[in-house]
């Protein structure tokens, strides 16, 4: 018998913090093994860049991959965080330096060619002769990735393509996942030949793995508080697989890397400089308030409007996190304040959407709702903010205020007409708003985010 073992890590979203403990743990468990000469793969699964991080914003993800190589990972498959939040040239250019291969079965160029820094899989010849394939497959945000110049596929319509000829090459089937819970699942009911899946996406723990079908899930929760292990043992006699096991380790406890930790104090000092450019000086400083209107938040919203050239717009005042003092204003200050891998949007509703929308806005459960995901990287909701839209409340009997109308462009807003409106894509998809998530209606401003039309609009107010 022989035993292969698999170390995974996912969804760091930048967390550079837990990276340096991370990078420990792989370091210690890699020396453990080669004194036994064990025979050890290490994996991520997507996401380990966040451009919530400044260092991650200013390298577009490149500082990233200078500490994944630094740990020596064997593949990689990326995630949304890596695949749309960089421009196409950004994402082309992201693994150039990359010391690891790059596995994404179901991304191509619009001309139907596979990017030239990826392969949808790679067959290892292991130690005891056994062949090992690795297949990468990340999240078809179809509409995103589409708008940035690419074409998504189907995990489903690449398993279909792919399964058939890799059994032939390969004894065991491993599936690099970056695409959530809910399609690994289904992908581990469907493929029986799939032996192992590495998940991320959703952000989902497996302490002890979990078997579905004849499939070993596994994944390693979210921003490096877990790393996952397989141990992979084999028949070497009978060339098969007879036993796999999943585990994880809880990284938040091992010490931190002291030569990680001088990598990133190296990149960041090697960035710092030229992140902090300034954009404009202001006279007077702007603060923000997240529960009424501020003159900072007005001011994005106005520009969102502007820059999508519609006559209306709304955001949540929560976007803008702290307030920015007078003096210089750098990259890096708009980053600290709006660090959101938010992209601006445009979308339709009807008069009786947008008042749908505008009465949940103002509920106290909305404002103070304290949320994570969907690109937020703030601490509440805060209060819709408004350009050009005027409302009207009417209280009656001392009762809760009720929306009597609303103007957008100083013209009463008619139930049954569509109206063009810049928002944030979060507001598009999820729950928050059921009334602009159903909407097919829409378009997204891409690669630019939130900050860059924040960092424009200061610069036509205040440069």
């Amino acid at each position: 018998m022989s035993k292969v073992y698999l170390y995974h890590s996912n969804d760091l979203h930048s967390h550079f913090d837990a990276w340096t403990r991370m990078s420990t743990f792989f370091s210690q468990v890699r020396e453990k093994h080669d004194e036994r000469t064990d025979e050890t793969f290490f994996f991520d699964i997507g996401d380990h860049m966040d451009r919530a991080h400044w260092l991650s914003d200013a390298t577009e993800g490149k500082a990233n991959v200078t500490l994944m190589n630094s740990v020596g990972y064997d593949a990689v498959t990326f995630g949304n965080n890596e695949g749309i939040t960089l421009s196409k040239e950004g994402l082309d250019t992201l693994y150039k330096d990359a010391e690891f291969t790059v596995l994404a079965a179901n991304l191509y160029d619009n001309d139907g060619n596979r990017p030239h820094w990826t392969r949808p899989y790679e067959i290892y010849t292991l130690k005891n002769g056994m062949r090992m394939a690795v297949i990468g497959l990340t999240v078809p945000f179809e509409k995103f990735y589409s708008q940035l110049g690419w074409k998504v596929t189907s995990p489903y319509e690449e398993l279909d393509k792919l399964l058939s000829s890799i059994k032939l090459k390969a004894d065991v089937i491993i599936l690099l996942s970056h695409l959530g819970i809910k399609d690994d699942e289904k992908i581990a009911e469907k493929y029986e030949e799939v032996d192992v899946i590495m998940g991320g996406h959703t952000h989902h723990l497996f302490e002890n793995g979990k078997m579905m079908n004849q499939t070993l899930l596994a994944a390693a929760g979210k921003h490096g508080h877990y790393a996952g292990e397989i141990c992979l043992t084999f028949d070497d006699r009978k060339k098969v697989l007879i036993h796999k096991q999943a585990i994880t380790h809880l990284i938040d406890e091992v010490d931190e890397s002291l030569e990680t930790k001088s990598l990133l104090d190296e990149l960041e000092e090697g960035v710092d400089k030229r992140y902090n450019n300034q954009v404009v000086h202001l006279e007077q400083p702007l603060p923000v308030s997240w529960f009424s209107n501020s003159i900072i938040t007005e001011l994005l919203v106005s520009g969102l409007r502007e820059w999508v050239g519609v006559d209306a717009a709304m955001m949540n005042a929560g976007v803008i996190l702290a307030d920015l003092p007078a003096g210089p204003v750098t990259r890096k200050d708009i980053h600290h304040i709006c660090p959101h891998p938010i992209n601006p949007c445009k979308i339709s509703l009807t008069g009786s959407e947008l008042k749908a929308v505008i009465e949940k806005s103002f509920t106290k459960q909305m404002q103070e709702l304290e949320f994570k995901g969907l690109g937020f990287r703030g601490k509440v909701m805060g209060a819709m903010v408004f350009d050009n839209i005027e409302i009207e409340w009417e209280i009656l009997n001392d009762e809760e205020p009720i929306l009597k109308q609303i103007r957008l462009n100083g013209v009463i807003v008619d139930h049954n007409k569509s109206y063009l409106i810049a928002t944030l894509d979060m507001f598009t998809f999820g729950y928050l708003y059921p009334e602009m998530s159903h909407k097919t209606e829409k378009q997204y401003y891409m690669p630019e985010m939130l900050r860059d039309v924040f960092a424009w609009k200061l610069k036509k107010e205040y440069g």
